[in-house]
Formats: C-alpha cells, structure tokens, sequence
C-alpha cells in the first residue's frame, strides 16, 4: 500500500504529493516545452490515456494547471500552466542539469537551454546568499520554521554536541 504525505510537516513530502511520479514530471516538462493539447500529451509521451487523464486531472485539481476551452465547435481543452505551475520552472532546470551532468555527462546533454538575450547555455543553478553570492552545503542549517516545532524538528536539524574527551 502507498503511503501518503499530505498530513506530513515536510514542504518536500507536501510537494511529493503533488508531483511525485515521473509521469507528473514529463507533463510538466512538456508543457514548459509548449504542448498544451491532450493528444499532443499522449503522443509525445507514449502514455495511455487513463493514465494521462488522472495526471492532468490532478495537476489542475491542485492547481499547477488550468483546462482552457479552445474548441471552436464544441468544448475541447487545452492545458496551460498556472503561475504556481510556472513557479517549477527552477525545479524542472535543476532536475534537467542534474541528468545532463550525471546521467549523460557533459558534452553529452539531449537539450540546452539557452538565454536568447546571449545565445549562451544558462548557468547551473546555485543557493545564492542575500549578498548574492554562492552559499556551500556546509554554510547552511536546517533549523525549524513556523510551522514545526523545535519538538517535532528533524533529527539532522538538531545540534551535534562534541564527546567530551576523557
């Protein structure tokens, strides 16, 4: 039986419940790349039709997508990103970077995405500090935030205390 996150104080598992599965992920990505009908959807991904159904149902029930009608003799849907759906572009770019660097490898990559303004791949996404600058793993802490308690919080956040040497 699958297990469900939507109660969990985790904005990861949260999120996961969401768009945890690849066929969630390739829709979305797919429509970052401009398909918005639903047989352009199945065609490009090979999915069968139920299950392309349930997908773009649930994307737009959680609102990550909006159904336009654009039938002009009879009711026929498109699918649009929402600005929520809009707001994975980062995410979706981090993916993509991690498989371009791993799993194909550099000089490797299916797909570069480009700045028009320069014609040049866009950089690898990084944490950026408030000063802008490149913040490592190492610098960063996990404390928590408003909606956890200090109680609740996650063991990895809590602080390690040095053993005293005897």
């Amino acid at each position: 039986m699958r297990r469900r996150f939507d109660r969990e104080p985790c904005s990861i598992a949260r999120s996961l419940e969401i768009l945890g599965d690849w066929w969630t992920l390739l829709i979305i990505r797919d429509a970052f790349l401009g398909v918005r009908r639903f047989v352009d959807f199945a065609q490009r991904l090979g999915i069968s039709k139920n299950i392309l159904t349930r997908r773009l149902a649930h994307l737009t029930a959680h609102g990550v997508l909006v159904a336009v009608d654009a039938g002009v003799h009879g009711p026929r849907y498109e699918y649009e990103l929402t600005a929520k759906g809009k707001d994975l572009f980062t995410a979706i770019t981090v993916l993509r970077q991690w498989g371009d660097r791993w799993v194909f490898g550099p000089g490797h990559e299916p797909l570069l995405v480009i700045d028009r303004r320069t014609g040049r791949p866009l950089p690898r996404v990084r944490v950026l500090g408030e000063d802008g600058q490149p913040v490592p793993r190492e610098a960063m802490a996990v404390v928590p935030g408003p909606r956890l308690s200090a109680a609740r919080a996650p063991a990895a956040s809590k602080p390690r205390r040095r053993a005293r040497a005897s």
